[in-house]
């Protein structure tokens, strides 16, 4: 029983950092800055991001994110949506944060409008280049749904 209690506390230390990582996902997302450039389509100079290290590193990989899906025309029903960290009352497009607190999102399954908070989990693609979509991009995203806490 003794070693029993030994893997499980291994296990628990060793998962902690992929959970808090999880749980910090936006917090690694809000690490950026921003550069002015020349863009020669809209004839003047535009914020460019300049990612983090950490950014980087999350880019390609699959993550784990928890936000609000903002509802937004022009987007194509419950597969491709907008999702921020924050509800839409306190929403990028409500002037109540930035623009790395909100990502589009491609599902894989129709995901149905909720103004709960939800989790997500998809492959990370990064933008830079392209001012007319989000920086950050969520492809392949499925709804995670939470276990009930069983206390």
């Amino acid at each position: 029983m003794h070693l029993k209690n030994i893997v499980l506390c291994t296990l628990l230390l060793f998962s902690l950092p992929y959970v808090q990582a999880q749980e910090n996902t936006w917090k690694t997302l809000a690490k950026i800055t921003f550069t002015k450039q020349y863009d020669e389509l809209m004839g003047f100079k535009v914020d460019v991001p300049v990612f983090s290290e950490d950014i980087q590193a999350l880019e390609g990989t699959e993550i784990d994110i928890k936000g609000y899906i903002i509802p937004v025309e022009g987007y194509k029903g419950h597969k491709e949506f907008i999702f921020s960290a924050f509800p839409y009352s306190m929403c990028f497009f409500c002037g109540g944060a930035g623009p790395e607190t909100v990502m589009d999102v491609f599902a894989t399954e129709p995901i149905d409008y909720t103004a709960e908070q939800i989790k997500l989990r998809g492959t990370l693609e990064l933008n830079a280049t392209d001012i007319n979509r989000l920086m950050y991009t969520l492809n392949d995203a499925v709804l995670v749904e939470e276990e009930a806490d069983s206390n």
